[in-house]
């Protein structure tokens, strides 16, 4: 350990360019990210996950030659949300209930690093458009969350280490950014401090969004990130490093949420998943902390494991601006410098492959209607949105103006029209910028007397109250309000599918005429069915846009050669009219964003609202299961953990599902509002639940009855095996159409077990625990698919279902698979990982045998393939 003395206090740390000069290594190329995990092997050095040639393999990265070693990563603390908190929650629960059944001490199971369980994934959009709405939704939030809020208040009474952030706060990367995060963490040992890169892990796919604060750390599923907690290691392979070179600035009507959808197209076009992506040049000097989360936020959008920033005087700026002491601030800089952190504008890594974007070339643009990587121009919108209609949501060209009357309203509604306008999401609220641009936009909108079109929703939620603070003390709330735009919560709301329900008689309208209508949002996840169930198109867009979209009440206009409406005189009022310039923002936000209202804010927020202040929960070490409820069960996962084999045959499998390329976790994990039809709304009327206090699946992750009925149920899922039906449907064993589910308990009932075929990138989107949770309890063994999204990979491993892969060329369809075929997986006690494995596939009295790979791709996910699932390993170690 080497000492490093600021300000007359003396630090310890790993010093990884000594350790470069004992191996006669040269690391000063070495991207930022590869040093991090350089030091974090060092520092680890003593853990059985780690040895010597994994750190010389980090020390000695080559970025020509394709990595093939894996790698043990200890994060500093783990982030979670409260939908994917509370079964991770219950899973530790659990464990103790299963320890104290076999007579060990429930107390092993506890947190072994800081755990952040932010409350924020909760609150729906039920009232907007009046100054009454934030009040009203935060009232039935509780009502409809009370039994889990007070799960997770007993929660950080009981547990170590494990601290819950309460409803109201703020967006959980938004506090991450503005308050958590250290970017070099100080820790107070025995007998010294010590200095270190703070990393993190989070149960959701946007922790990336700290990569802007130089913070390493990504998404992982809540299974991988309960095994951190409990000391286990992230096993990952040594990432390829992807360089992304900025030059230039943006122009003046160009916003960060523009250079971000910019940068998604690129990489997506350029195939980063599973990769790093390290961002430089000179650009980086102008761009400030705020846009550098913007771009990172959306690295699952783009593929990345993540897309971290150095650190430097921007990075320094921003952690005294938001309230950090002088002595952190002072110990980041000295830490940066000796260790190599620091950027370096003379001397730029060396990567593995680099792109490159000058941002006077960034153009004001959306993206959709169904995928966020899907670049539009902003004068191309109507196009796209036309073409859209017929190629992607099915509509006959004839049948493209269609006019629908909305009844008891004096307007008709349309295909383009917008039903939802929403700011909201992780993404855009934590930037100052484009929320002052929103405002003054605003502001000039209702100075000219224009007004949103009556058939928009329209809410503000923003990611922290810092936030309202600033648009308050600008005077920009109350033009905001006036145009529908109050304040309806600070959490994700409409980015998670929290939209709410629309009007009812625009719902109505739309069913009616079969109609397209379109959201805009500033949000990073826009994938079909996600933001409603009701309003088909999406479109992802700055702040500032999405009041302009409210404004004109249709995505078929040109703003460059439109007006948005006219003024109290009749002069058409364009939206060059109505943008702010880049001075005008600046002002504001120099004259009202301020380290002393950053302090204020983190100061006396953290308590929560009153409802969650006078909540009382359970006192005692283990949880006292409540028996009817329909919220939080006691997880079925553990129960034989000292008793079930270790490797488990696959023989006689019948396939559940053959899905297509990019079916995404929205697909296959329960989400969004639970269909009145479906078999999980049966199961919840059969215990007594009322179909208006159904809540969200979201809100009913802790309770897998539930869940496991909603899997695979999405209204959207596109199953080969379901005759050309669209919806959560499949073959049964009788051969009849039945919901996926009712064929899997089916198939139960027979023992039989199952395995689901898939296309390219299945389980693509945000870490959802649920996507391999359920497919376990229905029954699903291993997964055969073309390839994988990283993080359900991981989670398929870590709850015991066998991820493997078609060789290249090879599909479903390729393969002549129909899903009627019987299925054994060979030699299953000899797996290795990334090895090969055969598939004996038996139909209609003919056998052959299929060549796969193993999706296994380290020894330690092996291990925990074997013992059931990263959980139950975990378990077995403290039995012993």
């Amino acid at each position: 350990m080497a000492l490093l003395e600021v300000h007359g206090t003396a630090y310890h740390y790993e010093d990884i360019t000594a350790y470069a000069r004992q191996m006669n290594l040269d690391i000063s190329k070495l991207p930022f990210s590869m040093k991090i995990l350089l030091e974090n092997l060092l520092r680890h050095r003593d853990s059985p996950a780690v040895n010597d040639e994994d750190i010389a393999a980090v020390a000695a990265w080559d970025p020509s030659q394709k990595p093939s070693r894996d790698i043990a990563f200890h994060p500093a603390r783990v982030l979670m949300q409260d939908l994917t908190g509370a079964p991770a929650v219950a899973d530790l629960a659990g464990m103790r209930d299963a320890l104290a059944a076999s007579g060990r001490d429930v107390t092993k199971v506890n947190p072994q690093i800081p755990v952040d369980l932010v409350v924020d994934h909760s609150v729906m959009v039920d009232q907007w458009g009046s100054c009454d709405a934030f009040h009203a939704n935060v009232d039935i939030e509780f009502k409809r969350n009370e039994e889990r809020y007070r799960f997770f208040k007993w929660a950080s009474q009981t547990f170590d280490n494990f601290t819950v952030i309460p409803p109201e706060t703020g967006i959980c990367h938004q506090v991450n950014l503005e308050y958590l995060a250290k970017t070099v963490r100080i820790e107070e040992g025995p007998d010294h401090l010590s200095l270190f890169p703070d990393t993190c892990i989070g149960t959701d796919s946007h922790t990336t969004m700290i990569n802007g604060l130089s913070v390493l750390g990504w998404g992982v599923g809540g299974i991988e990130a309960e095994a951190a907690m409990l000391g286990q290691p992230v096993t990952m392979m040594i990432p390829e490093v992807i360089g992304f070179r900025l030059e230039g600035e943006l122009s003046e009507f160009c916003t960060a949420t523009d250079l971000v959808l910019r940068v998604v197209h690129m990489l997506r076009k350029k195939g980063v998943v599973g990769k790093f992506v390290e961002f430089y040049g000179p650009a980086l000097s102008s761009l400030s902390v705020a846009d550098r989360a913007t771009i990172a936020n959306m690295a699952p959008e783009y593929g990345a494991t993540c897309g971290i920033f150095p650190i430097d005087e921007q990075l320094l700026d921003y952690l005294q601006l938001t309230g950090r002491s002088d002595e952190h601030i002072a110990a980041v800089r000295a830490y940066a410098l000796s260790q190599g952190l620091w950027r370096n504008l003379e001397s730029e890594p060396l990567f593995t492959d680099t792109l490159f974007l000058d941002l006077s070339t960034v153009r004001p643009s959306l993206a959709g209607p169904t995928r966020p990587q899907d670049l539009v121009d902003l004068p191309s919108v109507p196009a796209n949105f036309q073409e859209s209609l017929l190629e992607v949501f099915g509509i006959e060209e004839t049948e493209t103006d269609r006019s629908i009357p909305v009844e008891g309203k004096a307007y008709d509604l349309h295909h383009g029209d917008v039903a939802i306008a929403a700011i909201t999401s992780c993404t855009n609220t934590s930037n100052p910028v484009v929320l002052l641009t929103a405002g003054l936009l605003a502001r000039r909108a209702v100075e000219a007397g224009l007004t949103v079109k009556p058939w928009v929703k329209t809410s503000f939620a923003p990611g922290s109250q810092v936030v309202t603070a600033y648009l308050t003390g600008a005077g920009l709330s109350s033009y905001l309000d006036e145009l529908g735009f109050n304040l309806v919560g600070y959490g994700c709301t409409t980015c998670i599918g929290n939209s709410g329900p629309l009007p009812e008689e625009i719902k109505s309208a739309i069913q009616k005429g079969d109609l397209v209508t379109a959201n805009v949002l500033s949000g990073n996840r826009n994938f079909e069915g996600r933001i409603s169930p009701d309003s088909k198109a999406s479109y992802l867009a700055s702040p500032p846009l999405v009041v302009a979209y409210a404004l004109a009440g249709t995505v078929l206009i040109d703003f460059e050669r439109e007006p948005v409406g006219t003024d109290k005189e009749g002069k058409a009022i364009y939206l060059r009219d109505l943008w702010p310039s880049s001075q005008e923002v600046s002002e504001l936000l120099n004259r009202y964003v301020t380290p002393d209202l950053f302090t204020a804010v983190y100061q006396g927020e953290m308590a929560g609202p009153v409802q969650w202040k006078t909540l009382r929960a359970q006192e005692n070490a283990m949880y006292d299961w409540e028996s009817e409820s329909t919220y939080i069960k006691c997880p079925p996962f553990f129960a034989d953990f000292s008793t079930a084999p270790e490797v488990e045959q696959i023989t006689g499998a019948r396939c559940l599902a053959i899905m297509p390329d990019s079916t995404t976790t929205d697909h296959i994990s329960p989400a969004g509002t639970i269909a009145l039809d479906s078999p999980a709304a049966s199961y919840l009327r059969a215990s007594g639940i009322r179909e208006e206090d159904f809540n969200s699946y979201g809100s009913r992750r802790a309770n897998h009855e539930v869940m496991m009925r909603g899997t695979f149920a999405n209204i959207r899922i596109r199953n080969s095996m379901a005759n050309g039906e669209v919806g959560g449907l499949t073959t049964g064993p009788d051969g009849a159409l039945v919901s996926i589910y009712d064929a899997a308990m089916a198939w139960q009932e027979k023992g039989v077990p199952l395995i689901v075929l898939a296309g390219k990138e299945y389980g693509t989107g945000s870490s959802r625990d649920w996507a391999a949770k359920g497919p376990l309890l229905q029954g699903v063994k291993a997964v055969i698919a073309e390839s994988y999204e990283r993080i359900h990979r991981s989670n398929l491993v870590g709850m015991g279902i066998l991820p493997l892969q078609f060789l290249p060329g090879e599909n479903a369809t390729s393969l002549s698979l129909s899903g009627s075929e019987t299925f054994d997986i060979l030699s299953l006690d000899t797996l290795s990982p990334v090895g090969r494995v055969k598939v004996r596939v038996r139909s209609r009295g003919r056998e052959r045998e299929l060549s796969v790979t193993c999706r296994i791709d380290t020894a330690l996910e092996l291990a925990y393939w074997k013992s059931g699932g990263i959980l139950n390993y975990v378990l077995k170690e403290m039995a012993r």
